[in-house]
């Protein structure tokens, strides 16, 4: 009987996560009774996600599955482009009693350079909005997501609140919120608003950030402002005085007092170093270079020999015209300034007065505008963005609930991919290794030297792009194979031996010493002779 075939063990485990992930994911319909609003994405969103019709927001959404998995969700198809899509809730969600708890799934799968992958919970459209105008301005009462770009990383928190004093809706900015993660896994988002006031930012289920809405630490700007303001009307009196210090009016400038001294002079001590070579320049023509053969002096210039250091001054204190050293000068006191005293005049910085704040209020708790409608807007230079799984509760319980059997179990499997690439890729990498200092150790052999410059460049363009080892192992067999050709057939073909006739042998044995001196002497006589060099002249 033949070998029974194993199972990869981490084959093994990815199809144990597989199925369990298919499992859970099967009994998440089962808490959709306890969620205000849920999204799959099972569905096509089509028909019932409105896309914008503002010409600006020309990109395309797709219902497409999440890479290595059967899940679909909602997706960013193409780069560098603006998207807007809304879905309206059934009923406005009230966030002004109880808990509120705001979860959604996002995978980037290309990665996040520049954009958004957050999402804007919508007013009432009574605010002046329709979902076909749906764009940046359609208002909302808070923003929250992923954004990242250039120096900015953070997982936006944005509230708008509607100032009672002044009517005004002002942006509220989370201070100091979460990093985005970095990798291109899944992760769900979770932010929780909880009827004593207080924020919490979770990220895969695990808390990033709290705050208390009513705190100037947390908010920015805050969102009760403060009680008094600078008076705007106020003007700073013309004779205040701003300086602590003023200059010494009485202060005389000393007779001795020389503002024009240098600050250095040649030190008149220091005696010429014996040896000096005041004669020798410091750098001379380099007498081994060439003029080279294709130079042209009427379109080139007349050619000049590059420079060197000149040997005799590294043996020698020094060449060229000596000159004494410069010192500080003893006598040296620069610009003259009277002496700085107290301001008998001062009267500190001045300030404005503050008045009572028009736009002051006070409350115990945020009066939100309730949510209508959820809504993606975003702008961003990578496609591959993937949403998923978002859910309103009143629970977060419900919100745990759903992270367990929607987002974890896809989470192992993808983390499990992960591994294993990581893996695969080092192993590779100290296979690559290897492989480069052999190809160095190549390069050192004797009879390769003529080529060994153009044997490492190869190589170093091999260590800067890994993935092209191969192709570097072909190219340096290719120069191996061309140089031991080139050994074995390259040289100049020998003469071919002239047969010697037994008769030719006999007339050679038969010559005589007599013949043999006069073919000497024919020999010297019949010598060209030697060609007479310039030298010779």
């Amino acid at each position: 009987m033949g070998e029974r075939k194993r199972i990869p063990m981490g084959l093994a485990v990815m199809f144990l996560l597989f199925a369990c992930s298919s499992i859970q994911l099967l009994s998440a319909s089962d808490d959709n009774d306890d969620a205000i609003f849920y999204e799959s994405f099972d569905e096509n969103f089509e028909g019932r996600w409105i896309v914008s019709g503002k010409e600006e927001y020309n990109g395309v959404w797709k219902h497409a599955a999440s890479e290595g998995h059967d899940d679909y969700g909602l997706l960013v198809s193409e780069q560098a482009r603006k998207y807007a899509i809304v879905k309206e809730l059934d009923k406005a969600v009230s966030l002004k009693d109880g808990t509120v708890v705001l979860q959604f799934e996002a995978r980037l799968q290309n990665g996040l350079e520049c954009g958004g992958a957050y999402l804007k919970y919508l007013r009432p459209q009574e605010a002046g909005w329709i979902p076909k105008g749906f764009d940046n301005e359609s208002p909302y009462s808070i923003m929250f997501g992923p954004d990242r770009c250039g120096a900015t990383n953070k997982v936006h928190f944005i509230f708008k609140h509607k100032n009672p004093s002044s009517g005004e809706y002002v942006e509220h900015h989370l201070k100091f919120p979460p990093s985005v993660p970095s990798d291109k896994l899944t992760h769900v988002y979770t932010a929780v608003l909880k009827p004593d006031n207080q924020l919490q930012i979770l990220i895969d289920g695990e808390e990033k950030k709290t705050a208390n809405f009513l705190s100037s630490e947390d908010f920015e700007p805050p969102l009760i402002p403060a009680k008094t303001i600078p008076d705007p009307e106020d003007k700073k009196p013309e004779d205040w005085d701003e300086r602590a210090k003023i200059p010494d009016p009485n202060a005389v400038k000393p007779d001795d007092w020389d503002e024009d001294a240098p600050m250095e002079i040649e030190d008149e001590e220091a005696e010429k170093p014996e040896g000096w070579l005041d004669d020798e320049p410091e750098e001379i023509d380099d007498p081994e270079a060439t003029k080279p053969e294709d130079w042209d002096d009427e379109e080139d210039g007349e050619w000049e020999a590059p420079k060197i250091d000149n040997p005799k001054c590294e043996e020698a204190p020094g060449c060229g015209e000596w000159k004494r050293p410069m010192k500080r000068n003893p006598a040296y006191k620069g610009k003259w300034h009277a002496s700085l005293i107290d301001n008998p005049n001062y009267k500190g910085i001045w300030k404005p007065r503050e008045i009572p704040n028009p736009d002051y209020f006070e409350l115990e708790k945020p009066n939100f505008e309730p949510i209508a409608a959820i809504g993606i807007e975003i702008w961003t230079m990578q496609d591959g963005i993937l949403f998923d799984n978002i859910l309103i509760a009143d629970d977060d319980k419900v919100a745990e609930s759903y992270r367990e059997t929607t987002w974890k179990p896809k989470f192992n499997v993808e983390k499990e991919k992960q591994k294993a690439e990581e893996s695969t890729a080092s192993e590779s990498s100290g296979f690559q290794k290897k492989i480069f200092d052999l190809l160095y150790k190549i390069a050192d052999i004797p009879f390769l030297s003529a080529h060994k410059s153009k044997i490492i460049e190869i190589i170093e363009k091999g260590e800067a792009q890994p993935n092209a080892t191969i192709g570097i192992l072909v190219a340096i067999v290719a120069v191996f194979l061309t140089i031991f050709f080139k050994i074995l057939f390259g040289g100049k073909k020998k003469p071919a031996k002239a047969k010697k006739t037994a008769e030719s042998a006999e007339a050679s044995n038969e010559q005589s010493s007599e013949a043999k001196e006069e073919n000497k002497e024919e020999e010297e006589t019949s010598a060209a002779p030697r060609r007479r060099t310039k030298r010779d002249d």
